[in-house]
């Protein structure tokens, strides 16, 4: 059974075209500014069989039209990898577009077998410095890395996505850094900038739980384009959302 936190239906965030996005259960990551603290818990989230997952799909597939198609978010969907992959085949099969948003921290047999399968890899790279990014996320990024060189040495598109956190993620030097490290990826279709924000922190109050960035405020206009700029010099094509 695959655990399931949610479903948006028409996405047109996570990837090209119109989606239906699967938001799965479950996290590897601690990230300060979470939006969705309430994916995190492992083992929550609606028990769903995989084969209802490409039924509902396959009732969408109409509206996908030729570059939308299925989106797996989270969350971290690596986490269920083994479960993911006989859903990822039969949609090959279908002849529908895949997606993968993962943060790349993971790695196991199933996991190098589900990128494989996967169209088109939404990467989140948090930050490229070693000790920002564990402040951030509690986590090392050094898989995430890893992760992304495997997906440029396999031939396998992805999107690289980063937030943008005021104090957090926003260093010109990381960014530098990243661009000077990354920026000869063939593979790398698009670096999309995510700025911070605080739509989340209601859930945060819902959950009795406090939110660690309150003092943080969303990027300026100014923030936002200095780091468009710089990610620029390196990638070709840049994204604000």
């Amino acid at each position: 059974m695959i655990r399931v936190h949610s479903y948006e239906s028409m996405g047109t965030f996570d990837g090209p075209g119109l989606r239906l996005v699967v938001f799965l259960q479950g996290c590897n990551f601690r990230c300060l500014y979470c939006a969705n603290p309430d994916t995190i818990a492992v083992g929550e989230g609606i028990a769903t069989e995989p084969e209802e997952i490409v039924r509902m799909a396959l009732s969408q597939k109409a509206f996908f039209g030729k570059k939308g198609g299925i989106t797996f978010s989270g969350g971290e969907p690596t986490l269920q990898a083994k479960m993911l992959i006989p859903i990822f085949r039969k949609l090959k099969e279908e002849g529908i577009h895949t997606c993968l948003d993962s943060n790349g921290s993971l790695w196991n047999e199933d996991v190098e077998e589900l990128f494989g399968l996967t169209d088109l890899v939404l990467l989140d790279v948090k930050q490229f410095n070693a000790v920002r990014h564990r402040a951030l996320t509690g986590h090392s990024n050094e898989q995430t890395l890893r992760t992304a060189s495997w997906l440029e040495n396999q031939g396998k598109s992805f999107w690289l996505r980063y937030v943008l956190v005021p104090g957090y993620s926003d260093f010109e030097e990381d960014i530098i850094s990243l661009g000077e490290t990354l920026g000869s990826y063939r593979m790398i279709q698009r670096v999309e900038i995510l700025p911070y924000h605080t739509l989340g922190v209601h859930k945060y109050e819902a959950m009795k739980q406090k939110y660690l960035l309150q003092e943080v405020k969303e990027n300026t206009p100014e923030q936002i384009e200095h780091a468009a700029d710089l990610f620029k010099r390196y990638f070709p094509t840049v994204y604000v959302n």
